[in-house]
C-alpha cells in the first residue's frame, strides 16, 4: 500500500541546506548573493541550519565576517548553540560544500523545497476550510488565489526586510533616474506634460481618475491604454463595468483613426476614412489590450482576475472604469464601508501585483460648476487616503446670460487635467482639449490657448 502523504517526511534536502550554509560560513561573497536570492529562515527545514543561518545573518546586519567561530559565539550570545546541533556541527558545514561558487544553485534549492512545503500547507488548509460551514466557498477561493500567487510570483504581502537590501534596490533605482536625466522610468500616459510631472505611472500605485459625467473619463482613460499597448507595446487590462467591450473597441478604433465615432457608428465612411479604419485595426489586432467586459463584477471576481491576468498575459498596468459599479459582496454595509473597502482593496491589489491599478471615479454634484477637489471624491473620504496619485477633469462652464442657454463646443473642448494629489511629486494643472468627435485628448493647441 502506498504511503499516505501524512506519514511522508515534508520535501527537503539536507545536504543543499548544510552546502548553502557551508558556502556562506566559507566564503563571505556568498552572504551577499544570499540575501540577494531573498533566502530567509523559514526557506530551510531543519531547526538547526534555521539557527545558523539567523546567526549569520544576524552578524552581517552588525557587519561582522560570519566564519565558524563567529558563528558558534554568536549562537553562544543567542542562547541557541545546543539547538543549533553545537560547535561540531557548525564546524562540519565547511566540509560539505564541493564549492561554494554554486552557492546560487545551493540556495535556489532550498527555496524550491520550501516552495513545496508552502504548497502542501496550503492543500491542508484547503481540506480544512472546505469542512468550514461558516465560510463561504467565494471568500476561500480569493484567499487560495491570493496565497498561490504570492507564492508563484516570490513575493510575500506581510515580508519584513532589513533596510539594507532595500537600500541596494534603491540606489539601483536612483542611479538609473540620474542616467536618464528625466526620462520616463515609470508607464508612460502618452501626455508628455503630465509624464514630466510624474515621472510616468509608477508600479504599486494606487491612481483615480475623476470627473463628473460625460466630461471625459472613459476617454482619457482609453486614450492612455491605447498609447500604452499600442505605442509602448506594454500589456494591459481595461475593465469595463460600463460600456461594452464592442463601444470600446468602437472608440478605440475613433480616437486612434481619427474618425468621427458617429460615422462608424453609422456606416457613413468616406474611402480614405475606411483605409485608415483598415490600417488602425491592423495595429490594434495585435497589441496586448486585454478588455474585461462585465456589468456588475464582485470585489472578489475583480481581485482574482486581475491575478489571473498579471500571472498569464504579465500585464503591466490595470485601467477600471468605473470604481463606483463595483459590487461588494456584504450587501448589509452601508455604501461609505463599501467604498472604503473597494479602495483599500484597489490600493492591497496594486502593491501585491506590483503594478499600477487606475480606477475611474465620479464626483459629487457639488463639482458641477466648480473646480474639483479631493473632497468632490465620490461615496468615500478613503479614496482621497487611498489613493498615491489623483488626477481630475475639469472644464470651464461660461454661465450663459439671462435667457440663454449654456453654449458648449461639440468639437473642440479645452479641458483641465488637473493633479490634485502626487504622494512623491508636484501637484499642478495641465491644458488639455477633447476632440469630441473622436474622443481624443490632447494637448490645448496654441490657438485654442490664445482664445481661451
Amino acid at each position: 500500500m502506498a504511503q499516505s502523504l501524512k506519514d511522508k517526511t515534508p520535501p527537503h534536502d539536507d545536504d543543499l541546506e548544510q552546502a548553502t550554509l557551508g558556502s556562506m560560513l566559507s566564503d563571505h561573497d556568498t552572504v551577499t548573493a544570499a540575501i540577494q536570492m531573498h533566502l530567509r529562515p523559514a526557506d530551510f527545514y531543519s531547526r538547526a541550519n534555521i539557527k545558523i543561518f539567523e546567526a549569520i545573518m544576524s552578524l552581517d546586519d552588525k557587519g561582522k565576517r560570519p566564519d565558524i567561530q563567529t558563528v558558534v559565539q554568536e549562537l553562544k550570545a543567542m542562547g541557541k548553540l545546543e539547538e543549533a546541533g553545537g560547535a561540531s556541527y557548525v564546524s562540519s558545514l565547511t566540509s560539505v560544500i564541493p564549492s561554494s561558487a554554486n552557492i546560487d544553485y545551493y540556495a535556489q534549492m532550498v527555496k524550491n523545497y520550501s516552495l513545496k512545503r508552502s504548497l502542501l500547507k496550503v492543500a491542508s488548509k484547503i481540506g480544512v476550510s472546505a469542512y468550514d460551514e461558516s465560510k463561504d466557498s467565494r471568500e476561500m477561493l480569493e484567499e487560495i488565489q491570493q496565497t498561490i500567487f504570492e507564492l508563484s510570483d516570490d513575493r510575500q504581502v506581510f515580508s519584513i526586510r532589513k533596510i539594507r537590501e532595500i537600500l541596494k534596490q534603491t540606489v539601483s533605482i536612483i542611479d538609473l533616474a540620474m542616467k536618464s536625466k528625466g526620462a520616463i522610468v515609470g508607464i508612460s500616459s502618452g501626455f508628455e506634460k503630465l509624464d514630466q510631472m510624474t515621472s510616468g505611472f509608477q508600479r504599486d500605485e494606487f491612481i483615480v481618475i475623476g470627473a463628473r459625467p460625460s466630461v471625459g473619463k472613459t476617454a482619457l482613460a482609453l486614450n492612455m491604454a491605447s498609447h500604452i499597448a499600442f505605442h509602448e507595446n506594454k500589456p494591459l487590462a481595461f475593465f469595463s463595468l460600463e460600456m461594452s467591450d464592442i463601444a470600446l473597441v468602437q472608440r478605440l478604433i475613433s480616437s486612434e483613426a481619427m474618425v468621427k465615432a458617429q460615422n462608424l457608428r453609422n456606416g457613413f465612411l468616406s474611402g480614405e476614412e475606411y483605409r485608415q479604419v483598415i490600417k488602425i485595426m491592423g495595429v490594434i489586432d495585435e497589441a496586448p489590450f486585454h478588455i474585461v467586459d462585465i456589468s456588475n463584477m464582485k470585489l472578489l471576481d475583480l481581485r482574482a482576475q486581475a491575478r489571473k491576468m498579471r500571472a498569464q498575459q504579465q500585464v503591466e498596468i490595470i485601467f477600471i472604469d468605473y470604481i463606483g459599479l463595483i459590487d461588494h459582496e456584504n450587501k448589509s454595509m452601508k455604501r461609505f464601508e463599501q467604498m472604503s473597502e473597494i479602495s483599500r482593496s484597489l490600493k492591497s491589489l496594486a502593491r501585491e501585483l506590483h503594478i499600477p491599478v487606475v480606477a475611474l471615479c465620479q464626483l459629487t454634484r457639488d463639482a458641477q460648476n466648480e473646480a474639483p477637489t479631493l473632497a468632490h471624491l465620490r461615496d468615500s473620504g478613503s479614496i482621497e487616503q487611498d489613493a498615491d496619485l489623483v488626477l481630475f477633469l475639469n472644464r470651464e462652464h461660461k454661465k450663459a446670460k439671462k435667457g440663454e442657454e449654456e453654449q458648449v463646443s461639440t468639437d473642440i473642448i479645452p479641458t483641465d487635467l488637473i493633479i490634485a494629489k502626487q504622494r512623491n511629486g508636484p501637484i499642478g494643472k495641465i491644458k488639455l482639449e477633447l476632440a469630441a468627435q473622436y474622443n481624443k485628448f490632447r494637448p490645448l493647441s496654441k490657438e485654442n490657448a490664445n482664445s481661451d
